[in-house]
């Protein structure tokens, strides 16, 4: 059942039942709109409530019917809402929990809105680059009224209920029954006539063409390159300036107008990859997860620290293991410090403050955690340290306890082998600063049980973290494509380009920060130490020296007020060296090369293009299970732009046969042998495919 159809006396409910949020998918939205026709045909039927079961009104529409024909099939919800509108007898819209998007534009329609307190109202549009597409834009504002409508639609964020007393027509007290009030509310109105209708009234708004103007002004400098907040603004404003029906139409124009655009697909994509990052061929739903009631970290350091505060914040309670009583003592101190930071800025409160330090102890012994659910190691990356670790977690730890490793690059097979329970051993690589960054790379181990991998997914949601799974490499899925953009950075120096311009260009294209301050505020001498390691490991890959020659004069980046720039005590901008830039051109002319003017166009696809060559080649391997889960670990952990979706769609969109081409071009030039064209991308290219087909 989609849509239940019940009579209470005279009046008839029809109740929107498609878990989880009772999305208008084409069978609910044919289920109701038949219940209303029903309804009408029924003498002895006065009035009609809709509802929704479980625990929502409605989500608005069914994301699983996106891009899909039955998204647009009849009857759409345009012709539901206008079913309800067109209705002789007065239907009521009974809101809980959640109303949002077409949920709440179905209730616009109706003839009158009754809620309970504390229900989400949303129209959430914006954040997928579209607008509301089904009245929304212009039957809000005529309830709400013009400015609290556009904060709405603007921003996409949810307001309670009993914040918007316009909106409804009875608010019922928090211990009221809502089925049986809201029978009684249609019951009393049932003989009202006309029966009131939201596009009948008219928006009043004095001076609304200044209030309009101001509100464009603000929404463009705030929005940067997406079109949809903007849209918004010109859709509600119609809702002033012309007929309802007009409007109407204009609305429909734009919102097709936007479907199309790249930002929107991108939004979406982004959407639908987080959803589907969770998703494992070979592991169930169902498969059941281990209790996770207590954690230990080892390490107390910048990363055992952040990764201490995820538990904590989940309401998780936390011991922390150091070798030497002063680390523990600093490391607690700067988890107190980073909580009183979020307390002055009003984000926390003291009573958060207070129960989250409660849940934290420490200790110097490994005894002392052997009875924790979960353990996970945050030691210095280097894999003598690791064996030493879990070696002593094989012994103390309580069986059935998930032994996980924050490694960023270094082979899990080989750590779970240092254990007599490589089952239970799984890879769970958290971003710095591991408190604030949204992704989680879960490194799934040749012998990690499908239990330790499910419930390390759990995990992820619970810590409010996007969590991907990657396979066993070097570097997994981030950082081993991030080596071939700052190979190429590199290489980019010793042609002609200087830090501040590839790093300029890099952000003109929207990451966060360029290749040479991202290296600055992780700091130089980690990826030194890497190289080091390649050196010796792989001696065919070719790397710049430039990186290791800043190295070499002491320039570690940010930490040390020196890196590729110049940096000023409690001022994180980026100031260009002489001296840096004298050492590259120098370096250049000792390689032989004469430097040349490199455009921001190049610099710009050979960095991205890097990224996206080692993902088909990372995808082919298996490392990766999709596409879009690549795009995930981009868009969460390493700043790429939103509006383009990350890398790997980022190239579906310019069309792969032009990067095969680029990337062709890019392998006659200098180190041209770091330009092997994945076969994978030389197969989609040939065939009209894409990535993320």
């Amino acid at each position: 059942m989609t849509a239940e159809y019940q009579v209470h006396g005279a009046v008839a409910v029809i109740t929107l039942n498609n878990p989880p949020v009772n999305g208008m998918g084409l069978a609910t939205r044919t289920a109701a709109v038949n219940g209303i026709q029903r309804a009408l045909a029924d003498d002895a039927v006065k009035a009609i409530v809709i509802t929704g079961a479980g625990k929502a009104f409605s989500g608005g529409a069914d994301i699983k019917e996106f891009n899909t024909p039955q998204a647009l099939a009849e009857p759409s919800l345009h012709t539901f809402i206008a079913t309800a509108e067109g209705s002789t007898k007065p239907v009521v819209a009974a809101i809980h929990t959640v109303c949002m998007g077409g949920g709440l534009e179905l209730s616009l329609g109706c003839h009158y809105r009754v809620t309970m307190p504390g229900a989400q109202i949303a129209l959430p549009e914006v954040k997928l680059g579209l607008l509301p597409g089904a009245g929304g834009t212009q039957r809000l504002p005529r309830v709400l009224g013009l400015e609290p409508a556009l904060n709405m639609i603007v921003s996409g964020n949810p307001v309670l209920s009993e914040k918007l007393p316009a909106l409804f027509d009875e608010i019922f007290a928090a211990d009221a029954d809502l089925l049986p009030s809201a029978v009684a509310f249609a019951e009393k109105i049932a003989d009202v006539r006309p029966l009131p209708k939201v596009r009948d009234r008219k928006v009043d708004y004095p001076n609304h063409e200044a209030f309009l103007q101001f509100s464009r002004n603000t929404v463009k400098a705030m929005s940067g390159p997406f079109p949809a907040p903007l849209e918004c603004v010109e859709t509600v404003a119609a809702s002033v300036t012309m007929k309802f029906d007009d409007g109407m139409k204009f609305e429909r124009e734009r919102f097709l107008h936007l479907i199309q655009t790249t930002e929107s697909k991108a939004l979406r994509h982004a959407f639908f990859a987080e959803r589907i990052a969770s998703k494992v061929p070979d592991v169930p739903a169902d498969t059941p997860v281990r209790p996770i009631k207590s954690a230990a970290i080892i390490g107390a350091g910048t990363m055992g620290g952040g990764i201490a505060m995820n538990f904590l914040n989940a309401g998780i309670p936390v011991k922390l293991l150091e070798t030497r009583q002063e680390a523990l003592d600093k490391g607690i101190a700067t988890i107190r410090k980073n909580y009183e930071n979020t307390l002055k800025k009003g984000k926390l409160t003291q009573e958060k403050l207070d129960q989250r330090m409660g849940l934290l102890s420490s200790t110097l012994s490994y005894d002392e955690i052997g009875q924790a659910d979960i353990v996970v190691e945050a030691v210095f990356e280097e894999i003598g340290v690791k064996e030493a670790v879990f070696r002593k977690l094989d012994e103390v730890m309580k069986p059935g306890a998930i032994l996980a490793t924050n490694t960023s690059t270094l082979d899990v097979d080989k750590i779970a082998s240092f254990t007599r329970r490589p089952q239970d051993v799984i890879g769970t690589h958290f971003f710095s600063p591991a408190n604030v960054m949204k992704l989680l790379e879960i490194v799934r181990g040749k012998e990690t049980a499908k239990d330790v991998l499910a419930t390390a997914l759990a995990l992820s949601k619970k810590l409010k973290k996007t969590g991907v799974v990657s396979g066993v490499c070097d570097g997994f899925i981030g950082n081993r494509m991030i080596e071939q953009y700052s190979r190429q950075a590199g290489f980019l120096l010793e042609e002609g380009a200087l830090p501040e311009q590839i790093d300029k260009a890099a952000e003109k294209f929207g990451f966060a920060m360029g290749p040479f301050r991202m290296g600055d505020l992780a700091g130089n001498d980690i990826g030194w130490a890497i190289r080091k390691r390649r050196y010796v490991e792989k001696p065919e890959i070719s790397y710049s020296r430039t990186a290791d020659l800043l190295c070499e004069m002491g320039r570690y980046g940010q930490k040390t007020g020196a890196g590729w720039y110049d940096y000023k005590a409690g001022d994180r901008k980026a100031y260009p060296n002489d001296e840096v830039n004298a050492m590259i051109v120098k370096h250049s002319a000792d390689l032989g090369i004469t430097r040349r003017k490199i455009s921001d166009q190049e610099i710009v696809e050979r960095l991205v293009y890097a990224l996206v060559n080692e993902g088909a080649l990372i995808l082919e391997e298996g490392i990766a299970l999709r596409a879009s889960d690549i795009d995930m670990v981009y868009l969460t952990g390493y700043g790429f732009p939103l509006y383009r979706g990350g890398p790997m769609f980022y190239a579906d969109t310019v069309g792969l046969p032009n990067v095969l081409a680029a990337i062709n071009k890019y392998a006659k030039g200098h180190e041209g042998k770091a330009w092997q064209p994945a076969p994978l991308l030389q197969k989609l290219a040939a065939t009209g495919k894409n990535f993320n087909s």
